[in-house]
């Protein structure tokens, strides 16, 4: 993140009530405090509290990958069993079913996109992190142009250059005037819509999710120290942030498969020439 969206997330902060109110959480969040600064060739980083969770989560899922096949027995151990259970979860009903008969070689791709996307959704419901690096834009953004080169160069390989884009851009069946339509709608679909929808589908969600928990978090706290009537709502907010953060799990799942499975269903369209 460059200094000048630091800069911007500490104006779109949600400032103090001067009145000394409940402070609803802003986007400021999302922004938070620039640790350490470089810049490689001209081009400006910094690392933030976000980013050393984004690396926490993927060496901890990499640690934890490594431990289930570290020593493999015929008969699995818990850990063995989980990591074999996950592994076979995506190779079956991804790339497998999904993507056909040509999917098992993209099996480990998939798998790794789905640990990663859920080792840093799990974040979100972590003590100490409590925030997901996929509620900020740039990372699903940078997951779905990886997605988008892979299936675009799979198609590719797979089907020949002019073949590729044939198949996308004229449609069988389809009446030669109708192309003048069709044709720029499925290029947009293909090249644009696709890669944008699956970042902000993870974005937004996670987004959502966060903003969600840290609203009645802070709600719960607000509403018990005030006192007064206010403070017999606080158990109330208390117990919605429990209840929002177990939802919030089941959301932390079902969009790193979400994520998965549509990238499988891209690649379903590369590997085979439509008919």
């Amino acid at each position: 993140m460059t200094s000048s969206a630091h800069a911007l997330g500490d104006v779109l902060a949600v400032e103090s009530d001067p009145g000394g109110g409940f402070t609803p959480p802003g986007i400021g969040e999302f922004y938070p405090e620039v640790l350490t600064s470089f810049s490689v060739l001209g081009v400006g980083f910094e690392i933030t509290r976000i980013t050393i969770i984004a690396w926490v989560a993927t060496l901890a899922m990499i640690a934890f990958l490594v431990a289930t096949v570290r020593k493999p027995e015929i008969v699995p151990g818990k850990m063995q069993f989980i990591g074999e259970t996950g592994y076979s979860f995506i190779r079956d009903g991804i790339a497998r079913d999904v993507v056909g008969p040509k999917g098992l070689p993209f099996a480990p791709f998939l798998a790794s996109l789905f640990f990663f996307i859920l080792a840093n959704n799990l974040m979100a419901i972590i003590p100490f992190a409590q925030i997901s690096p996929m509620s900020k834009f740039a990372f699903p953004l940078v997951l779905a142009l990886i997605c988008w080169v892979v299936y675009i160069v799979v198609g590719i390989k797979n089907q020949g250059l002019w073949p590729y884009f044939r198949d996308i851009m004229f449609l069988p069946g389809v009446p030669k005037p109708m192309y003048l339509l069709i044709t720029p709608l499925e290029l947009l679909q293909n090249f644009i819509v696709r890669p944008f929808t699956l970042a902000i589908r993870l974005f937004a969600n996670m987004f959502a999710g966060h903003m969600l928990l840290v609203t009645f978090a802070l709600g719960a706290t607000y509403l018990l120290s005030v006192g007064n009537f206010s403070a017999v709502f606080g158990p109330i907010s208390a117990l919605m942030a429990i209840v929002m953060t177990f939802f919030e799990l089941l959301v932390i799942f079902l969009q790193a498969y979400v994520f998965t499975m549509l990238m499988g269903t891209y690649l379903n369209g590369s590997v085979e020439a439509a008919h």
